[in-house]
């Protein structure tokens, strides 16, 4: 008889959100995601903590070893005499120095993050991946909403485009999906890596929603030359699966926990209205 998978621990969500999470877990993680609103959140959270701490010591990637921990090395190859002599000081510069390359690797390791699980495109492009999955993260976190899931409501949605428009740095429009039975909800204001990104909720007759996640792609990111422009696809990966696009530089996903299918049609009206 098969056992469900324990939930994930905090220890595992940290891991899953550093690309370092066992294979075997993922599923566990992702089910989490898109079933507990408390973990979305944290997730959601902490990709915005790290985000953060990117672009404030973005530049530790390329600078060089620390002189210190370069004489503490030189130290530990001093002739054995010397190193009898000064083995206390040595015993504890080692522990120094492994403490601090523990946490220059778990470091490195958060600020390269990456996702086992992604396309071979999204791989290639590592600014369109993250991409792709914020607006994954963005959609079960607020999607579940009753009371609150847009800052603006469509009721406003003059009001919504212009703000959000000015705030993004570009104009931008709100696509009629109608056809398909959804209408506009609402939008809100997201922060992103690159800068604020927009939400733009739709809703069905039964309550399903889908959401439209827009923003800037950092044009001087690793695989940026692949993220300017990207035909239309679908990401299977994270909480839930979305359609996404690019068109020079500025990104486009329709997430939603819908059949392929429905959401292809979505999308694709999305993507006509938009592109």
């Amino acid at each position: 008889m098969n056992r469900p998978a324990p939930p994930p621990t905090d220890d595992e969500l940290h891991a899953w959100v550093d690309g370092q999470l066992a294979a075997e877990r993922h599923g566990a993680v992702e089910h989490a995601i898109a079933h507990d609103p408390v973990v979305a959140a944290k997730i959601a959270a902490w990709h915005t903590q790290r985000d953060a701490l990117r672009r404030l010591h973005g530049e530790l990637l390329d600078a060089p070893v620390p002189a210190a921990l370069l004489g503490a090395l030189d130290r530990q190859q001093a002739p054995h005499a010397q190193r009898a002599q000064h083995a206390p000081w040595l015993r504890w510069s080692g522990m120094a120095a492994g403490v601090l390359l523990a946490f220059v690797a778990g470091w490195l390791g958060n600020v390269q993050w990456s996702t086992s699980r992604g396309s071979a495109q999204l791989a290639k492009a590592p600014a369109v991946r993250e991409f792709v999955h914020d607006a994954s993260i963005a959609h079960v976190v607020y999607a579940p909403e009753k009371r609150h899931p847009v800052e603006v409501a469509a009721s406003e949605q003059q009001h919504l485009v212009q703000w959000l428009s000015k705030r993004l740095d570009r104009p931008l429009k709100v696509p009629d999906l109608s056809t398909q039975g959804y209408t506009l909800v609402g939008g809100r204001l997201l922060p992103g890596e690159t800068g604020a990104r927009a939400q733009f909720m739709f809703e069905n007759a039964t309550g399903e929603r889908v959401t439209l996640y827009i923003g800037t792609l950092d044009a001087n990111a690793p695989g940026a030359v692949a993220a300017r422009e990207t035909a239309f696809r679908f990401a299977p990966e994270g909480p839930v699966p979305s359609f996404y696009w690019v068109d020079q530089g500025f990104g486009y996903a329709l997430a939603g926990k819908l059949p392929r299918d429905v959401l292809l049609k979505l999308a694709t009206l999305a993507y006509r209205d938009l592109s």
